[in-house]
């Protein structure tokens, strides 16, 4: 097996070429430029990805593709203008890279979604499924969302196997945004509001986890033409998980009561609605369809996942 992974030294996208490459596959990472800390044997660089980008030579030989590369936040663009271009970084760059992956004899092509096309949250004993109807709500799930309906199309036209894995929040050693954050202020010692916040359910996927499952998705005959979604199969609510993260960096998470609908007003009267929404609001999928279809089970627990995270803190 010989696997192009886009998104080469991104968070995800460098764990899963040092697990493919130890588990002796062929892996080819793209990154946009190459510099002195890059095998030049096992990295191409493409520059900036396009609907224009030629793929030829980095597709020479490649039996399996794995597209991570993707665009969440687009800068200095208004927001008329911003859904037209995550639409051309998305979805049309996408289908870009899979039409030649289809004419280069690729076998099977994974593309990494994200739960945003299920929707933004969920209410209580009401999990998504990969069965459910597409609810994207903000611009990156929409891309997503027809970056998926394309790719469907293409693979019924092609014969090209298509994979398609939504995950939700991915944490793991390196991991940057709201999580990395989290974590110094849990670490610093900050007093946080959130101890109310018990009732809430959040998924997550620990990055071991993730990487088994699409190393799992690359070759398992029944994973062809199928989407999968994907979490460790323990959800937290808010506080329980930074209590979990501040045991795991060997801290203590002061954390103090202020009542839900304070903390929701507050918010609001800040203008930060989609904050309360992300503290305290639920997000859970069910994973069902993955483990039975696949055979498979998240190889580490969440508190294992969350102490490997949680290594150079504790250092």
């Amino acid at each position: 097996m010989s696997v192009l992974v886009t998104g080469g030294n991104g968070f995800i996208g460098s764990a899963l070429c040092e697990k493919l490459c130890r588990d002796g596959m062929l892996a080819k990472g793209i990154v946009r430029s190459l510099d002195s800390k890059f095998d030049k044997k096992k990295y191409v660089a493409m520059g900036n990805l396009s609907p224009e980008t030629n793929w030829g030579v980095a597709l020479k030989g490649i039996s399996h593709v794995v597209h991570l590369a993707a665009k969440a936040h687009v800068a200095k663009y208004s927001d008329s203008e911003f859904l037209s271009e995550i639409r051309r970084l998305n979805v049309e760059t996408t289908l870009h890279l899979a039409r030649q992956a289809a004419c280069a004899g690729v076998k099977r092509f994974v593309f990494i979604s994200s739960i945003k096309v299920n929707g933004e949250f969920t209410k209580a004993g009401q999990l998504f499924t990969a069965d459910d109807a597409p609810n994207p709500k903000d611009p990156y799930g929409i891309s997503k969302y027809e970056a998926e309906q394309a790719l469907f199309e293409l693979s019924s036209k092609t014969g090209m196997e298509l994979v398609v894995i939504r995950p939700p929040l991915v944490y793991g050693p390196g991991v940057k945004a709201n999580f990395e954050l989290m974590m110094r202020w849990l670490v610093s010692g900050m007093p946080l509001p959130l101890a109310a916040v018990t009732e809430n359910r959040r998924s997550l996927i620990a990055l071991d986890n993730l990487i088994d499952l699409i190393v799992t998705c690359l070759y398992h005959p029944s994973a062809a033409n199928q989407t999968f979604l994907v979490s460790d199969g323990e959800d937290l609510s808010t506080a329980a998980l930074l209590n979990r993260i501040a045991n795991a960096m060997r801290c203590r998470a002061r954390l103090f009561y202020i009542p839900d609908s304070l903390l929701k007003f507050g918010l609001i009267a800040l203008n930060k609605p989609e904050i309360y929404q992300r503290l305290c609001g639920s997000l859970q999928l069910d994973s069902t369809k993955t483990q039975q279809h696949l055979n498979w089970a998240p190889p580490i627990s969440v508190d294992e996942g969350l102490w490997r995270t949680a290594g150079p803190f504790r250092r």
